[in-house]
């Protein structure tokens, strides 16, 4: 029992020596579709979950990976590899450590998803904190020097469209590094007491940004709602005072009517009475004709 405790230990120990393959899930792929390793020699080889191994040979994992020859690789020998098929507890040995990459001087990798919204995050910058030097923005996003004279001057061929945003929200960098960029920005250009009180205003502002864009959202919907009763109100004060106004032409010309109606029979009388009265007048008389008439 101890010395198999002793060997486990030992193994556990080597494992953790033993630098990975560069690309273990792909190297796994590999060695379980070539070779006739156990599930826990590559596990241990790739630095992996047993399970992990099992569910690629049995393609069950999530997500399907195409094999990385670690031999081609320089990674492992097949002498080595003959070694564990023959040996089901033998621990593999790397033969090639994969080369570190470590980060170079120069500008910050950006993926190409997010490189279209580099000219925001430098706009937001140029804006926000004028003290940074263009050598900490071209640092902080990953950006060139022409790009940031060219939006700070707004002769960017795309000038049109840009729009200042938090480089944080956008992805470009964190916001450790941002503060960092900013702290060292206004160390250099000499920040004094006196505008501390301005300082200490930015502090009492804790939320993050995701925090006030949420807020700004909040209120613009609260004030579109606002807007759209407000407009409800008036359409229907609209539709109350239409229907207000053809209800008094209708009963406009309700009277109307009526008295039409009772003006009829007044004026029909009124003919009628003088009808009669030209009838029961008296004739004319004629003059009788004189006796110069006569004679001629």
């Amino acid at each position: 029992m101890a010395k198999a405790g002793a060997k486990v230990g030992a193994k556990s120990g080597a494992q953790k020596e033993q630098p990975k393959p560069l690309m273990p899930h792909a190297t796994a792929t590999w060695l379980v579709d070539h070779t006739g390793l156990s599930f826990e020699q590559i596990a241990e080889f790739c630095g992996l979950h047993i399970l992990e191994v099992q569910a690629m040979a049995d393609d069950l994992a999530g997500s399907k990976y195409t094999g990385r020859d670690p031999v081609h690789a320089g990674e492992l020998t097949l002498g080595e590899i003959k070694l564990g098929e023959e040996d089901a507890e033998y621990s593999l040995k790397m033969h090639k450590a994969p080369v570190e990459v470590t980060r170079t001087k120069g500008p910050r990798y950006t993926p190409v998803s997010k490189r279209q919204d580099k000219p925001d995050g430098i706009a937001w910058l140029l804006r926000n904190h004028p003290e940074v030097s263009d050598a900490q923005i071209g640092k902080l996003i990953g950006t060139t020097r022409n790009t940031i004279g060219a939006i700070r001057e707004r002769s960017h061929w795309n000038i049109q469209n840009i729009q200042p945003k938090d480089p944080v929200t956008l992805g470009l960098c964190a916001q450790r590094e941002l503060d960092a960029v900013v702290a060292k920005a206004a160390k250099r250009a000499g920040v004094t007491e006196e505008a501390a009180p301005v300082a200490d205003e930015a502090v009492l502002d804790t939320r993050s940004d995701k925090d006030k864009l949420i807020e700004e959202l909040r209120a613009e919907r609260a004030a579109n709602v606002k807007a759209a009763a407000q407009a409800a109100q008036e359409a229907e004060a609209e539709a109350w005072l239409a229907d207000k106004r053809a209800a008094e032409e209708a009963s406009a010309e309700e009277v109307v009517d009526v008295e039409a109606a009772f003006a009829a029979p007044a004026q029909e009388a009124a003919e009628e009475a003088a009808e009669e009265a030209s009838e029961g007048a008296a004739p004319v008389e004629e003059k009788p004709e004189s006796d110069a008439d006569t004679a001629n």
